[in-house]
């Protein structure tokens, strides 16, 4: 029997690709545009080709953003994964506990980033704040608007306390979904602990575990709000992140050529990172 093709279904999702090719392509091809040319004002653009390319592969201070970027995103990942967890391991899994722990976790992720910097900027505060506050009475000498140190920290734990709820609400998801003849079966052989999270637990979270990775990595790498409003990208440049970068070459130095072309460079390199994450990743799922 031959199939019926009905092709009258593309005009369901007609509105949704002109919805996105009016907010992603058109500006994309935009800051292409801008990328190729440069200006003097008045509207008024000179073809550049290559060379704000060129310059930002060849500057200093883009590298210098990348290895900030990459150094935050390696931490974050290193701290908020084996947190994330450890925590979702030790939820209850039924009971009233359930709900609470689950409402818990979803509550950082519900407050707005600037809001997150705006908390966090007043709670490092060594005068009114009550991190810094009580870090000064305590005998240390914290300052996250002078101290390079403390300003990573802040930022780092700012971070850690926004988003390893996603990481524990994803793990979690994967572990419930384990049947209980897995562990019935694991506590007939005597397994310990951590035989049940190495041969069950954990391939069962793989996937979960996977799509978390992506997500707070790409969250890492891109991140602006929360830094900027804490630290300004200072004290310094030591929290200067190419997002930061990127905005103080557009409007602070209304640089918008070589920010365009920076752009650009700065979503290649996401896309070649995620890509590198995920095919290792599943590769080496499709080992085990």
């Amino acid at each position: 029997m031959e199939r019926t093709w009905n092709n009258k279904a593309w005009f369901m999702v007609l509105p949704v690709l002109l919805l996105v090719a009016f907010s992603a392509i058109i500006p994309l091809m935009t800051v292409v545009n801008y990328s190729v040319q440069d200006t003097f004002g008045n509207n008024v653009f000179f073809w550049a080709g290559s060379e704000w390319f060129e310059e930002i592969l060849h500057s200093d201070r883009f590298w210098e953003a990348m290895g900030r970027n990459l150094v935050f995103s390696a931490i974050i990942l290193i701290i908020e994964i084996p947190l994330g967890i450890f925590i979702a391991l030790n939820m209850p899994k039924k009971g009233w506990g359930v709900p609470v722990c689950l409402v818990l976790m979803a509550l950082p992720l519900l407050i707005p980033w600037n809001v997150v910097g705006t908390i966090w900027q007043v709670f490092g505060r060594v005068d009114i704040g009550l991190l810094g506050y009580t870090l000064r009475a305590l005998g240390f000498n914290y300052n996250y608007v002078n101290d390079p140190f403390d300003a990573w920290v802040t930022v780092i734990v700012m971070d850690v306390w926004h988003w390893t709820s996603l990481v524990v609400l994803l793990c979690y998801a994967g572990l419930v979904s384990i049947p209980d003849a897995y562990y019935q079966a694991a506590k007939i052989d005597g397994a310990s602990r951590w035989a049940i999270f190495r041969y069950i637990q954990l391939p069962k979270m793989n996937r979960v575990l996977l799509i978390a990775v992506l997500l707070r990595f790409m969250d890492s790498f891109m991140i602006y709000t929360e830094p900027f409003v804490v630290t300004g990208g200072g004290p310094g440049n030591t929290t200067t992140f190419l997002s930061i970068d990127l905005v103080k070459l557009a409007i602070g130095e209304f640089n918008l050529g070589e920010a365009a072309a920076m752009s650009i460079v700065y979503f290649l390199i996401i896309m070649l990172l995620s890509w590198v994450f995920y095919t290792v990743m599943t590769a080496y799922d499709a080992e085990r």
